[in-house]
């Protein structure tokens, strides 16, 4: 989820002249804390954007990305169990296969940004000419042999978080810190000026009819945390309608039950109903602001990488 901001390191040291490395995991074994696909970038300085362990290994990943730099071609080298590297070993037992490219004066982070920025998935392909931006998604795939291999990523998700209370602020800042896009619409103007002071988005809704105003791709979460009802079922029943990965509604049981009979009667199906998180959240009964953005966001990110999980197997 934070590919961005790699994206974002490697290309402004392209655009201030400095060589820079793209270093990737490309195949793990044993247990990880980083999955097939996982970027960090390396500029010649020495600083560096991501992370490919729990920080056991960042020192000599860069070590590795200065020395290819000046070899100017990419290798693969294990870190962990099997590697040469005696002195360096990974706590959980496991063994990662980085591959390291020069970038040169390659235009892929740039094109990177553009997908991300887009909104839609993307794939990095490294090959014996360098790494190359793929604008669509490609399942996984590694070969051992040559080095070379093709990883997909998704966009981040997107949290569109209509509400009122200090919640919705609580979940927008979270969500941000998480490298979720997040959007807000509320009735509450102290909160859209608050936010838009953080330089984060957020509108003011004034009606329950203003459904226009919701946003939405494939890999959108709707969060409703009104705690007045009525202002939610115009809205719920649209949002059910556009594209989404998770929809979840703050409110108990009974608030619940109160929702599904007006979302029926505004023509809202079983199935649909169905598919509306609520009570929200990993844990229930969460009156703290903080608390409440924490559980809901646990739940919407554990959604996101299960519908992953599940269009990486189609």
């Amino acid at each position: 989820m934070h590919f961005q901001d790699v994206f974002l390191f490697l290309n402004e040291a392209r655009l201030a002249g400095k060589a820079s490395v793209l270093v990737t995991v490309c195949a793990v074994e044993g247990s990880s804390m980083r999955n097939p696909g996982t970027i960090m970038g390396v500029s010649e300085d020495g600083s560096f954007a991501g992370s490919l362990s729990g920080g056991c290994i960042e020192n000599a990943v860069v070590a590795e990305a200065l020395d290819a730099l000046k070899s100017g071609v990419s290798r693969m080298v294990r870190f962990g169990a099997g590697s040469p590297y005696l002195d360096i070993k990974l706590p959980c037992g496991g063994g990662l296969d980085l591959h390291f490219q020069p970038l040169g004066s390659s235009d892929l982070a740039a094109a990177c940004l553009g997908t991300i920025r887009g909104r839609t998935p993307f794939s990095i392909a490294l090959t014996a000419d360098g790494a190359v931006h793929i604008p669509e998604w490609r399942n996984a795939a590694f070969d051992p042999a040559s080095g070379e291999g093709t990883f997909g990523h998704w966009p981040a998700p997107r949290l569109q978080i209509v509400g009122h209370g200090a919640g919705v602020e609580a979940l927008s800042v979270m969500g941000r810190t998480m490298g979720c896009w997040t959007s807000v619409l509320t009735p509450d103007e102290t909160i859209v000026a608050s936010l838009r002071s953080q330089q984060m988005g957020a509108d003011l809704i004034e009606r329950t009819t203003q459904t226009e105003l919701l946003e939405s791709d494939p890999w959108t979460a709707f969060v409703f945390l009104f705690h007045d009802h009525d202002w939610e079922i115009d809205l719920i029943a649209a949002a059910l309608k556009l594209p989404h990965f998770y929809i979840g509604a703050m409110g108990g049981r009974k608030a619940h039950a109160m929702r599904s009979e007006a979302l029926t009667k505004n023509g809202i199906s079983e199935k649909q109903l169905l598919t509306i998180h609520s009570p929200i959240g990993v844990f229930h009964s969460s009156r703290d602001p903080k608390t409440l953005a924490l559980s809901t966001l646990a739940e919407v990110i554990r959604a996101y990488h299960g519908m992953k999980f599940e269009a990486e197997c189609v």
